[in-house]
């Protein structure tokens, strides 16, 4: 990321004492975007070959003659060459070809925003320097306002806050002191600067800018887009990666070049390449791929704060967005040409002259509610907006279904957060490919096999994602929802064989069991009729009974289907005992199993032989487990293990085969210590042992 301190890191490395006592020939070269590797050689060779200087300074050299020139000059050296802001690839094959490899203790030292650069290289010499945390922004500040001299202390406080609001990064720190050093030390001026009331980080995000720019000028054409629209949510906002995707695939803007290319896997790869150039930050991690440790493998991501102002000001340049969160008088100015509206505080729709002034942007394509919930009606102007291709309202709660909906034609993308029955006429959306509709938390209703979805929704042939939180689907009556691919949150009552056969692409299926309406949860038999219809399947009890022992259940037939293509599976709050695990581990093509909130219930779990065959990702949380021991030839496969406020658990099988990495978070301390022994043995025998990792939240 640009302002980490990568140049500042590396120019210490360079003027070290040690380093200096090392080499005997040192250059340090500024490459940046548009280099020219003239420049570069001849940077070089001026620094390592003092005498030669002379004729560089001639201009007369070309290219081949300062290529030719290179070998000669450093074959005898132990030299150091930093190469500060490398942006591609390109250089690094060049000076390979160009600096002698003498074997002697030579080195390059290079840095650069763009991760992939070093990984290039090399895979085991780079360090990616993180973000600092509160304790060293606070260090920085303190030490960059005060020098020496002690923070007085009614501005600590204050101070300390400030330095968090930095959210780390280095450059930020060093700018927001200088203008803290150039202002008033009183309490009164620290707490403005601390609450963002004054003018100190706008003036800081101003100045940071002219170094961030490079890296959103260097971006193509889609990229560019791709990281506009990730300003339209809130600033430090956790962005789920799924419905950043949703988004992103349709809005229109991008387009994959390969035509056997889905829209979402496109959007996928472009997100990928903005975390790869150092512009998006990973937040929470994935659990549930045999990836798990990759950077590209998060559940949510997002900006910091500095890139999240350049995306709010280039957005509104280009006429890409706008962000209101607040009314001021320049509301109107410019917002007309806006294509993308995003609302961060939805009680904004209740003033008059806001109200007005979205009602005037008939050209708007998305309209974006996002910030706080908001559980009180408010009136939205989509009577105006005809050509709306999105809307997204989830943040705040419809009391009636808004009926200018129906109205949109354009509409690709509805999220609402409704408790009534959806109407019929929904079905006039022709285009719509994403319908979630979610329920109101405090609404609870006990009818047993409630729908509110019409039977009209057979009729949205475009349909490719329906989230609707604990609703039945309707009957069919014959119909086909061919490009349904995605179905989360319905009732387990609607998931027979007669309804999931007519969803012939289905992928994911998400189902959510309420045992205060009489769901059926008892043996895991349900599971059988659901298996060979989704590849992925996330099965959660939304309010499980707490048990002390574990559940009686009646005896269940083993899995018949073992040729299911199920290859994802979710559990979370069933109590089921651990003998009925048996009953999905002869799945052959499951490859990721999460087993939540009590999923099964018991002090002792024995795996049996052969079980498990394919299974490369296992996560267990919240977990009453103690003794679980591993049969012969069990988790073949198994890739990564995940254990999650696993208390009671006192060790993991001795002999189980785990390929990259273990992680425990907040387990027993006996369970840590058992594979730490693992692995100390693992290693006295030479032999590889996976990556441990152990976390605790206290």
């Amino acid at each position: 990321m640009a302002g980490i301190g990568k140049t500042t890191i590396a120019m210490e490395i360079f003027n070290d004492p040690m380093i200096l006592s090392h080499f005997d020939s040192r250059a340090f070269v500024t490459v940046g975007q548009k280099y020219q590797l003239k420049e570069i050689l001849r940077g070089i060779l001026a620094q390592t070959s003092p005498g030669i200087d002379i004729m560089l300074k001639g201009g007369d050299l070309s290219l081949d003659d300062l290529k030719r020139m290179m070998y000669p000059n450093l074959k005898k050296k132990r030299f150091l060459v930093v190469l500060d802001d490398v942006w591609n690839n390109q250089l690094c094959d060049e000076l390979r070809r160009l600096l002698p490899n003498n074997k002697n203790g030579s080195r390059v030292l290079l840095t650069s925003r763009i991760q992939q650069v070093p990984y290039y290289v090399s895979n085991s010499n780079n360090y990616q320097i993180r973000l600092l945390n509160k304790e060293e922004s606070w260090d920085l500040l303190r030490h960059k306002v005060f020098d020496e001299m002690p923070c007085p202390l009614d501005l600590q406080r204050a101070g300390k806050k400030i330095a968090e609001n930095c959210e780390g990064l280095p450059l930020l720190v060093v700018i927001v002191a200088e203008i803290l050093s150039k202002g008033e030390r009183t309490p009164k001026y620290w707490k403005q600067v601390a609450e963002k009331e004054n003018a100190v980080f706008m003036d800081a995000n101003d100045q940071i800018l002219k170094v961030l720019f490079s890296s959103y000028e260097y971006l193509p054409q889609h990229l560019k887009a791709c990281f506009l629209y990730m300003g339209v949510f809130p600033e430090n906002y956790e962005i789920p990666r799924s419905k950043l995707i949703k988004l992103l695939s349709v809005e229109g803007f991008l387009e994959p070049v390969d035509p056997s290319r889905t829209i979402e896997s496109f959007s996928m790869e472009c997100l990928k390449e903005l975390v790869s150039k150092s512009l998006v930050i990973v937040h929470q991690k994935r659990s549930n791929s045999p990836y798990n440790y990759s950077l590209y493998n998060f559940k949510t991501c997002g900006l910091h704060s500095v890139f999240w102002h350049l995306c709010k000001r280039e957005a509104e340049k280009n006429k890409f967005s706008r962000v209101v969160n607040s009314y001021d008088n320049n509301l109107g100015e410019g917002i007309e040409h806006q294509r993308r509206l995003c609302i961060h505080k939805s009680i904004l729709f209740a003033n008059k002259d806001v109200y007005e002034s979205i009602a005037s942007i008939s050209n708007t394509r998305s309209l974006l509610c996002f910030g706080p919930y908001h559980k009180y009606p408010v009136p939205i102007c989509l009577e105006y907006l005809s050509l709306l291709r999105v809307f997204d309202a989830l943040t705040i709660r419809m009391y009636e279904f808004p009926m200018q909906v129906l109205k949109l034609v354009q509409l690709r993308y509805l999220a609402l957060t409704y408790d009534g029955n959806v109407p019929p006429s929904i079905s006039k959306l022709r285009n719509l490919q994403f319908l979630i509709i979610l329920r109101h938390l405090n609404i609870i209703k006990s009818c047993m096999k409630s729908s509110y979805l019409p039977i009209e929704i057979w009729d949205m042939q475009e349909l490719k994602h329906l989230q609707i939180t604990g609703s039945n689907l309707p009957d069919p009556c014959g119909a086909i929802l061919q490009n349904l691919s995605t179905l989360l949150d319905i009732s387990p009552h609607c998931c027979t064989k007669e309804i999931l056969e007519r969803i012939p692409r289905l992928e994911k299926l998400g189902i959510r069991f309420d045992l205060s309406h009489g769901h059926d949860a008892k043996s895991l038999n349900w599971l059988d009729a659901i298996s060979n219809h989704a590849r992925t399947v996330k099965c959660v009890v939304v309010n499980p009974i707490p048990r002390s022992e574990v559940v009686v259940c009646p005896p269940a037939p083993l899995f018949t289907n073992i040729y299911s293509s199920l290859a994802k599976l979710s559990l979370s709050g069933f109590g089921y005992p651990w003998e009925d695990i048996s009953k999905i581990a002869s799945l052959r093509c499951l490859h990721v199993l999460k087993l939540r909130c009590y999923a099964f219930r018991g002090a002792k779990w024995e795996t049996q032989d052969k079980a498990f065959r394919s299974l490369k990702v296992l996560l267990i949380e919240d977990s009453d487990l103690v003794e679980w021991t591993a049969g012969f030839k069990t988790f073949r496969c198994l890739e990564h293990l995940t254990l999650k406020n696993c208390h009671k658990l006192e060790q993991i099988p001795r002999d189980l085969f785990i390929r990259l990495s273990i992680e425990l978070v907040d387990c027993n301390a006996l369970a840590v210590a058992c594979v730490k022994q693992m692995q100390e043995e693992e290693r006295k025998k030479d032999r590889n042992f996976p990556k441990v990792y152990v976390y605790s939240s206290v």
